[in-house]
């Protein structure tokens, strides 16, 4: 093992203060595992498109307490160099996973011993409720410890800036040399007098304000709805019933916060089987409408059953167009949506026609909420079941558009219609958008690797045709497009047909590949047509699939 990876690992151990960890690490130096600790020294874990995130593991590229006091000194530092008073405080807030308690009085109390005043929330929330008291209060900055919908093994460190939305850069790159800087932090007890804890008053203030904006006096609509075992279900199921939706019948078995998420390998809506439970319980309820939240409750998925009786499960585009239409018809004339590029183009279509701007941005929601600066963002949305109905937070937030689509089936209903009505009345006024995702996982410990030696190859040779479509353009995102930052990824455009974007995962070693099939504007079968595109969507996933293929 060369001296200089030893000077990193013997550097990092000097700060690390868990007895555990280092033992780790002591023990891949005896035993010589250079792969192993290269594996986590290499690739120090970097603010991605939702923050840190990896893995619940010793040395650098995982979510450690050294990593948390590091990035927390970083905080400090940032917060210093950009000029922000710190004095305004920083909120600080967790979900339940494994390991986020113990990363969250690390946050704390080296906050408290930097001299800067902690806003602690009182348990285990859902993530918008920590970004609604950040910009509620005008605190500093605000630090939520989850890995959102991760794997169990997973957890992660998310920054909102002054502005109460997540950091960009070139801050985030303050926030790292910050932390790669960072010598022995100062640490101080609750006891200090900067502590104190965020008050129920303040989180009755955001429930007040959802109730009021998407509250009915009753409702007959029967749901059901799961947590998947995540922070968000005390939180949703007193929302739905203050909201009027008093028919809510809840997956007992994945009510309560468990962070192995027992038969959940990924806790995300969007993964095949992740909500076989709440549509189980559905049956047994006669229930028409589905809701899920992810473990943090910043995503929320839906499912609806049709007139046949049979469920739909709804992707991210889809509850977009229905939330959008809704945000549109009551859009003022200073008004923004917007949402990214990787997500179905309807949402501009729809805003066009409307008279309303919109904004494309790149992936995530860190850039979503500043796409209307100087103006209101009255709704955005990201495919990955991410989506913005309140200005009063700038995050996604999966309890507050649970409640918005829940009153739109609910408005629906009055008149004897479904949500797959309205989707259909979208369809048929601006075309068939068929959309899909192909998502390929890598394992460790080659990962990153995989996925760097995929995307150079198909930079280098991309395909001529999929699906049968000729390739009209190939957009390196590397060099920008549109007036976007430079980021990783492709886009290969099927001319007015459609279009494929193929980028890295920024917060899970993944290859996500966005397929985007458009028919024509009031088709005369609208049957006929969604057929034809679902056709050549699943064409081009099955070229996709072979073209990505990882070796791994």
């Amino acid at each position: 093992m060369n001296e200089e990876l030893l000077a990193r690992v013997g550097a990092w151990m000097a700060m690390d203060p868990d007895d555990d960890d280092r033992a780790t690490i002591e023990g891949l130096i005896d035993e010589d595992d250079e792969v192993e600790i290269r594996r986590r020294f290499d690739r120090p874990l970097t603010f991605g498109t939702a923050g840190l995130r990896g893995p619940e593991m010793a040395g650098p590229a995982g979510m450690n307490r050294c990593t948390v006091r590091r990035a927390t000194q970083g905080v400090v530092a940032w917060l210093d160099e950009i000029g922000v008073d710190s004095s305004r405080g920083v909120v600080v807030g967790r979900d339940a996973r494994r390991g986020s308690e113990r990363f969250h009085d690390e946050v704390v109390g080296v906050l408290l011993g930097a001299g800067v005043p902690v806003l602690e929330m009182p348990r285990p929330l859902p993530t918008p409720l920590t970004a609604f008291v950040h910009r509620a209060l005008g605190t500093a900055a605000a630090i939520m410890i989850t890995a959102s919908h991760n794997p169990a093994a997973d957890n992660g460190y998310k920054l909102y800036g002054p502005d109460g939305s997540q950091i960009v850069a070139p801050h985030d790159a303050i926030v790292e040399r910050g932390a790669r800087e960072a010598g022995a932090s100062a640490w101080a007890p609750r006891t200090s007098p900067r502590h104190a804890v965020v008050g129920e008053e303040v989180l009755e203030r955001y429930r007040a304000h959802m109730v009021a904006r998407f509250g009915v006096a009753a409702s007959e609509l029967s749901l059901a709805y799961t947590p998947l075992h995540g922070v968000g279900g005390e939180t949703m199921v007193e929302l739905f019933r203050r909201s009027g939706f008093t028919r809510v019948a809840v997956v007992e078995e994945q009510f309560r916060p468990d962070p192995s998420f027992p038969g959940l390998p990924f806790p995300n809506p969007e993964e095949a089987g992740a909500l076989d439970a709440v549509l189980a319980r559905a049956e047994e309820v006669g229930a028409s409408l589905v809701i899920a939240n992810d473990p943090d409750a910043d995503r929320v998925g839906a499912a609806v059953r049709g007139a046949d009786g049979s469920w739909r499960v709804l992707r991210g585009d889809e509850i977009g167009w229905l939330l959008g239409s809704v945000a549109l018809a009551a859009a003022g004339d200073e008004d923004v949506v917007a949402t990214t590029l990787v997500s179905s183009s309807m949402l501009e279509k729809m805003a066009a026609s409307a008279g309303v701007a919109y904004v494309t941005t790149l992936t995530g929601f860190k850039w979503l909420t500043k796409a209307a600066p100087g103006r209101r963002l009255a709704f955005a949305y990201e495919e990955a079941l991410g989506f913005a109905v309140d200005p009063c937070v700038a995050d996604k937030d999966g309890v507050s558009a649970a409640l918005a689509l829940t009153r739109l089936a609910h408005d629906l209903s009055l008149h004897g219609l479904s949500l797959l009505d309205r989707l259909e009345e979208l369809e048929a006024r601006y075309g068939v958008h068929a959309g899909a995702q192909l998502s390929l996982r890598v394992n460790p410990p080659r990962g990153r690797e995989v996925l760097d030696e995929v995307m150079r190859r198909v930079r280098a040779t991309p395909p001529t045709t999929l699906g049968g479509l000729a390739v009209s353009d190939v957009v390196d995102l590397e060099h920008g497009v549109d007036g976007l930052a430079p980021t990783e990824g492709l886009i290969w455009r099927l001319g007015a047909t459609g279009r494929v974007v193929v980028r890295p995962s920024g917060t899970e070693p993944k290859l996500k590949s966005y397929i985007e099939v458009v028919g024509e504007p009031a088709a005369p079968d609208l049957a006929g047509e969604r057929v034809r595109c679902d056709a050549r969507r699943d064409a081009i996933r099955e070229d996709l699939a072979r073209l990505l293929d990882l070796g791994a």
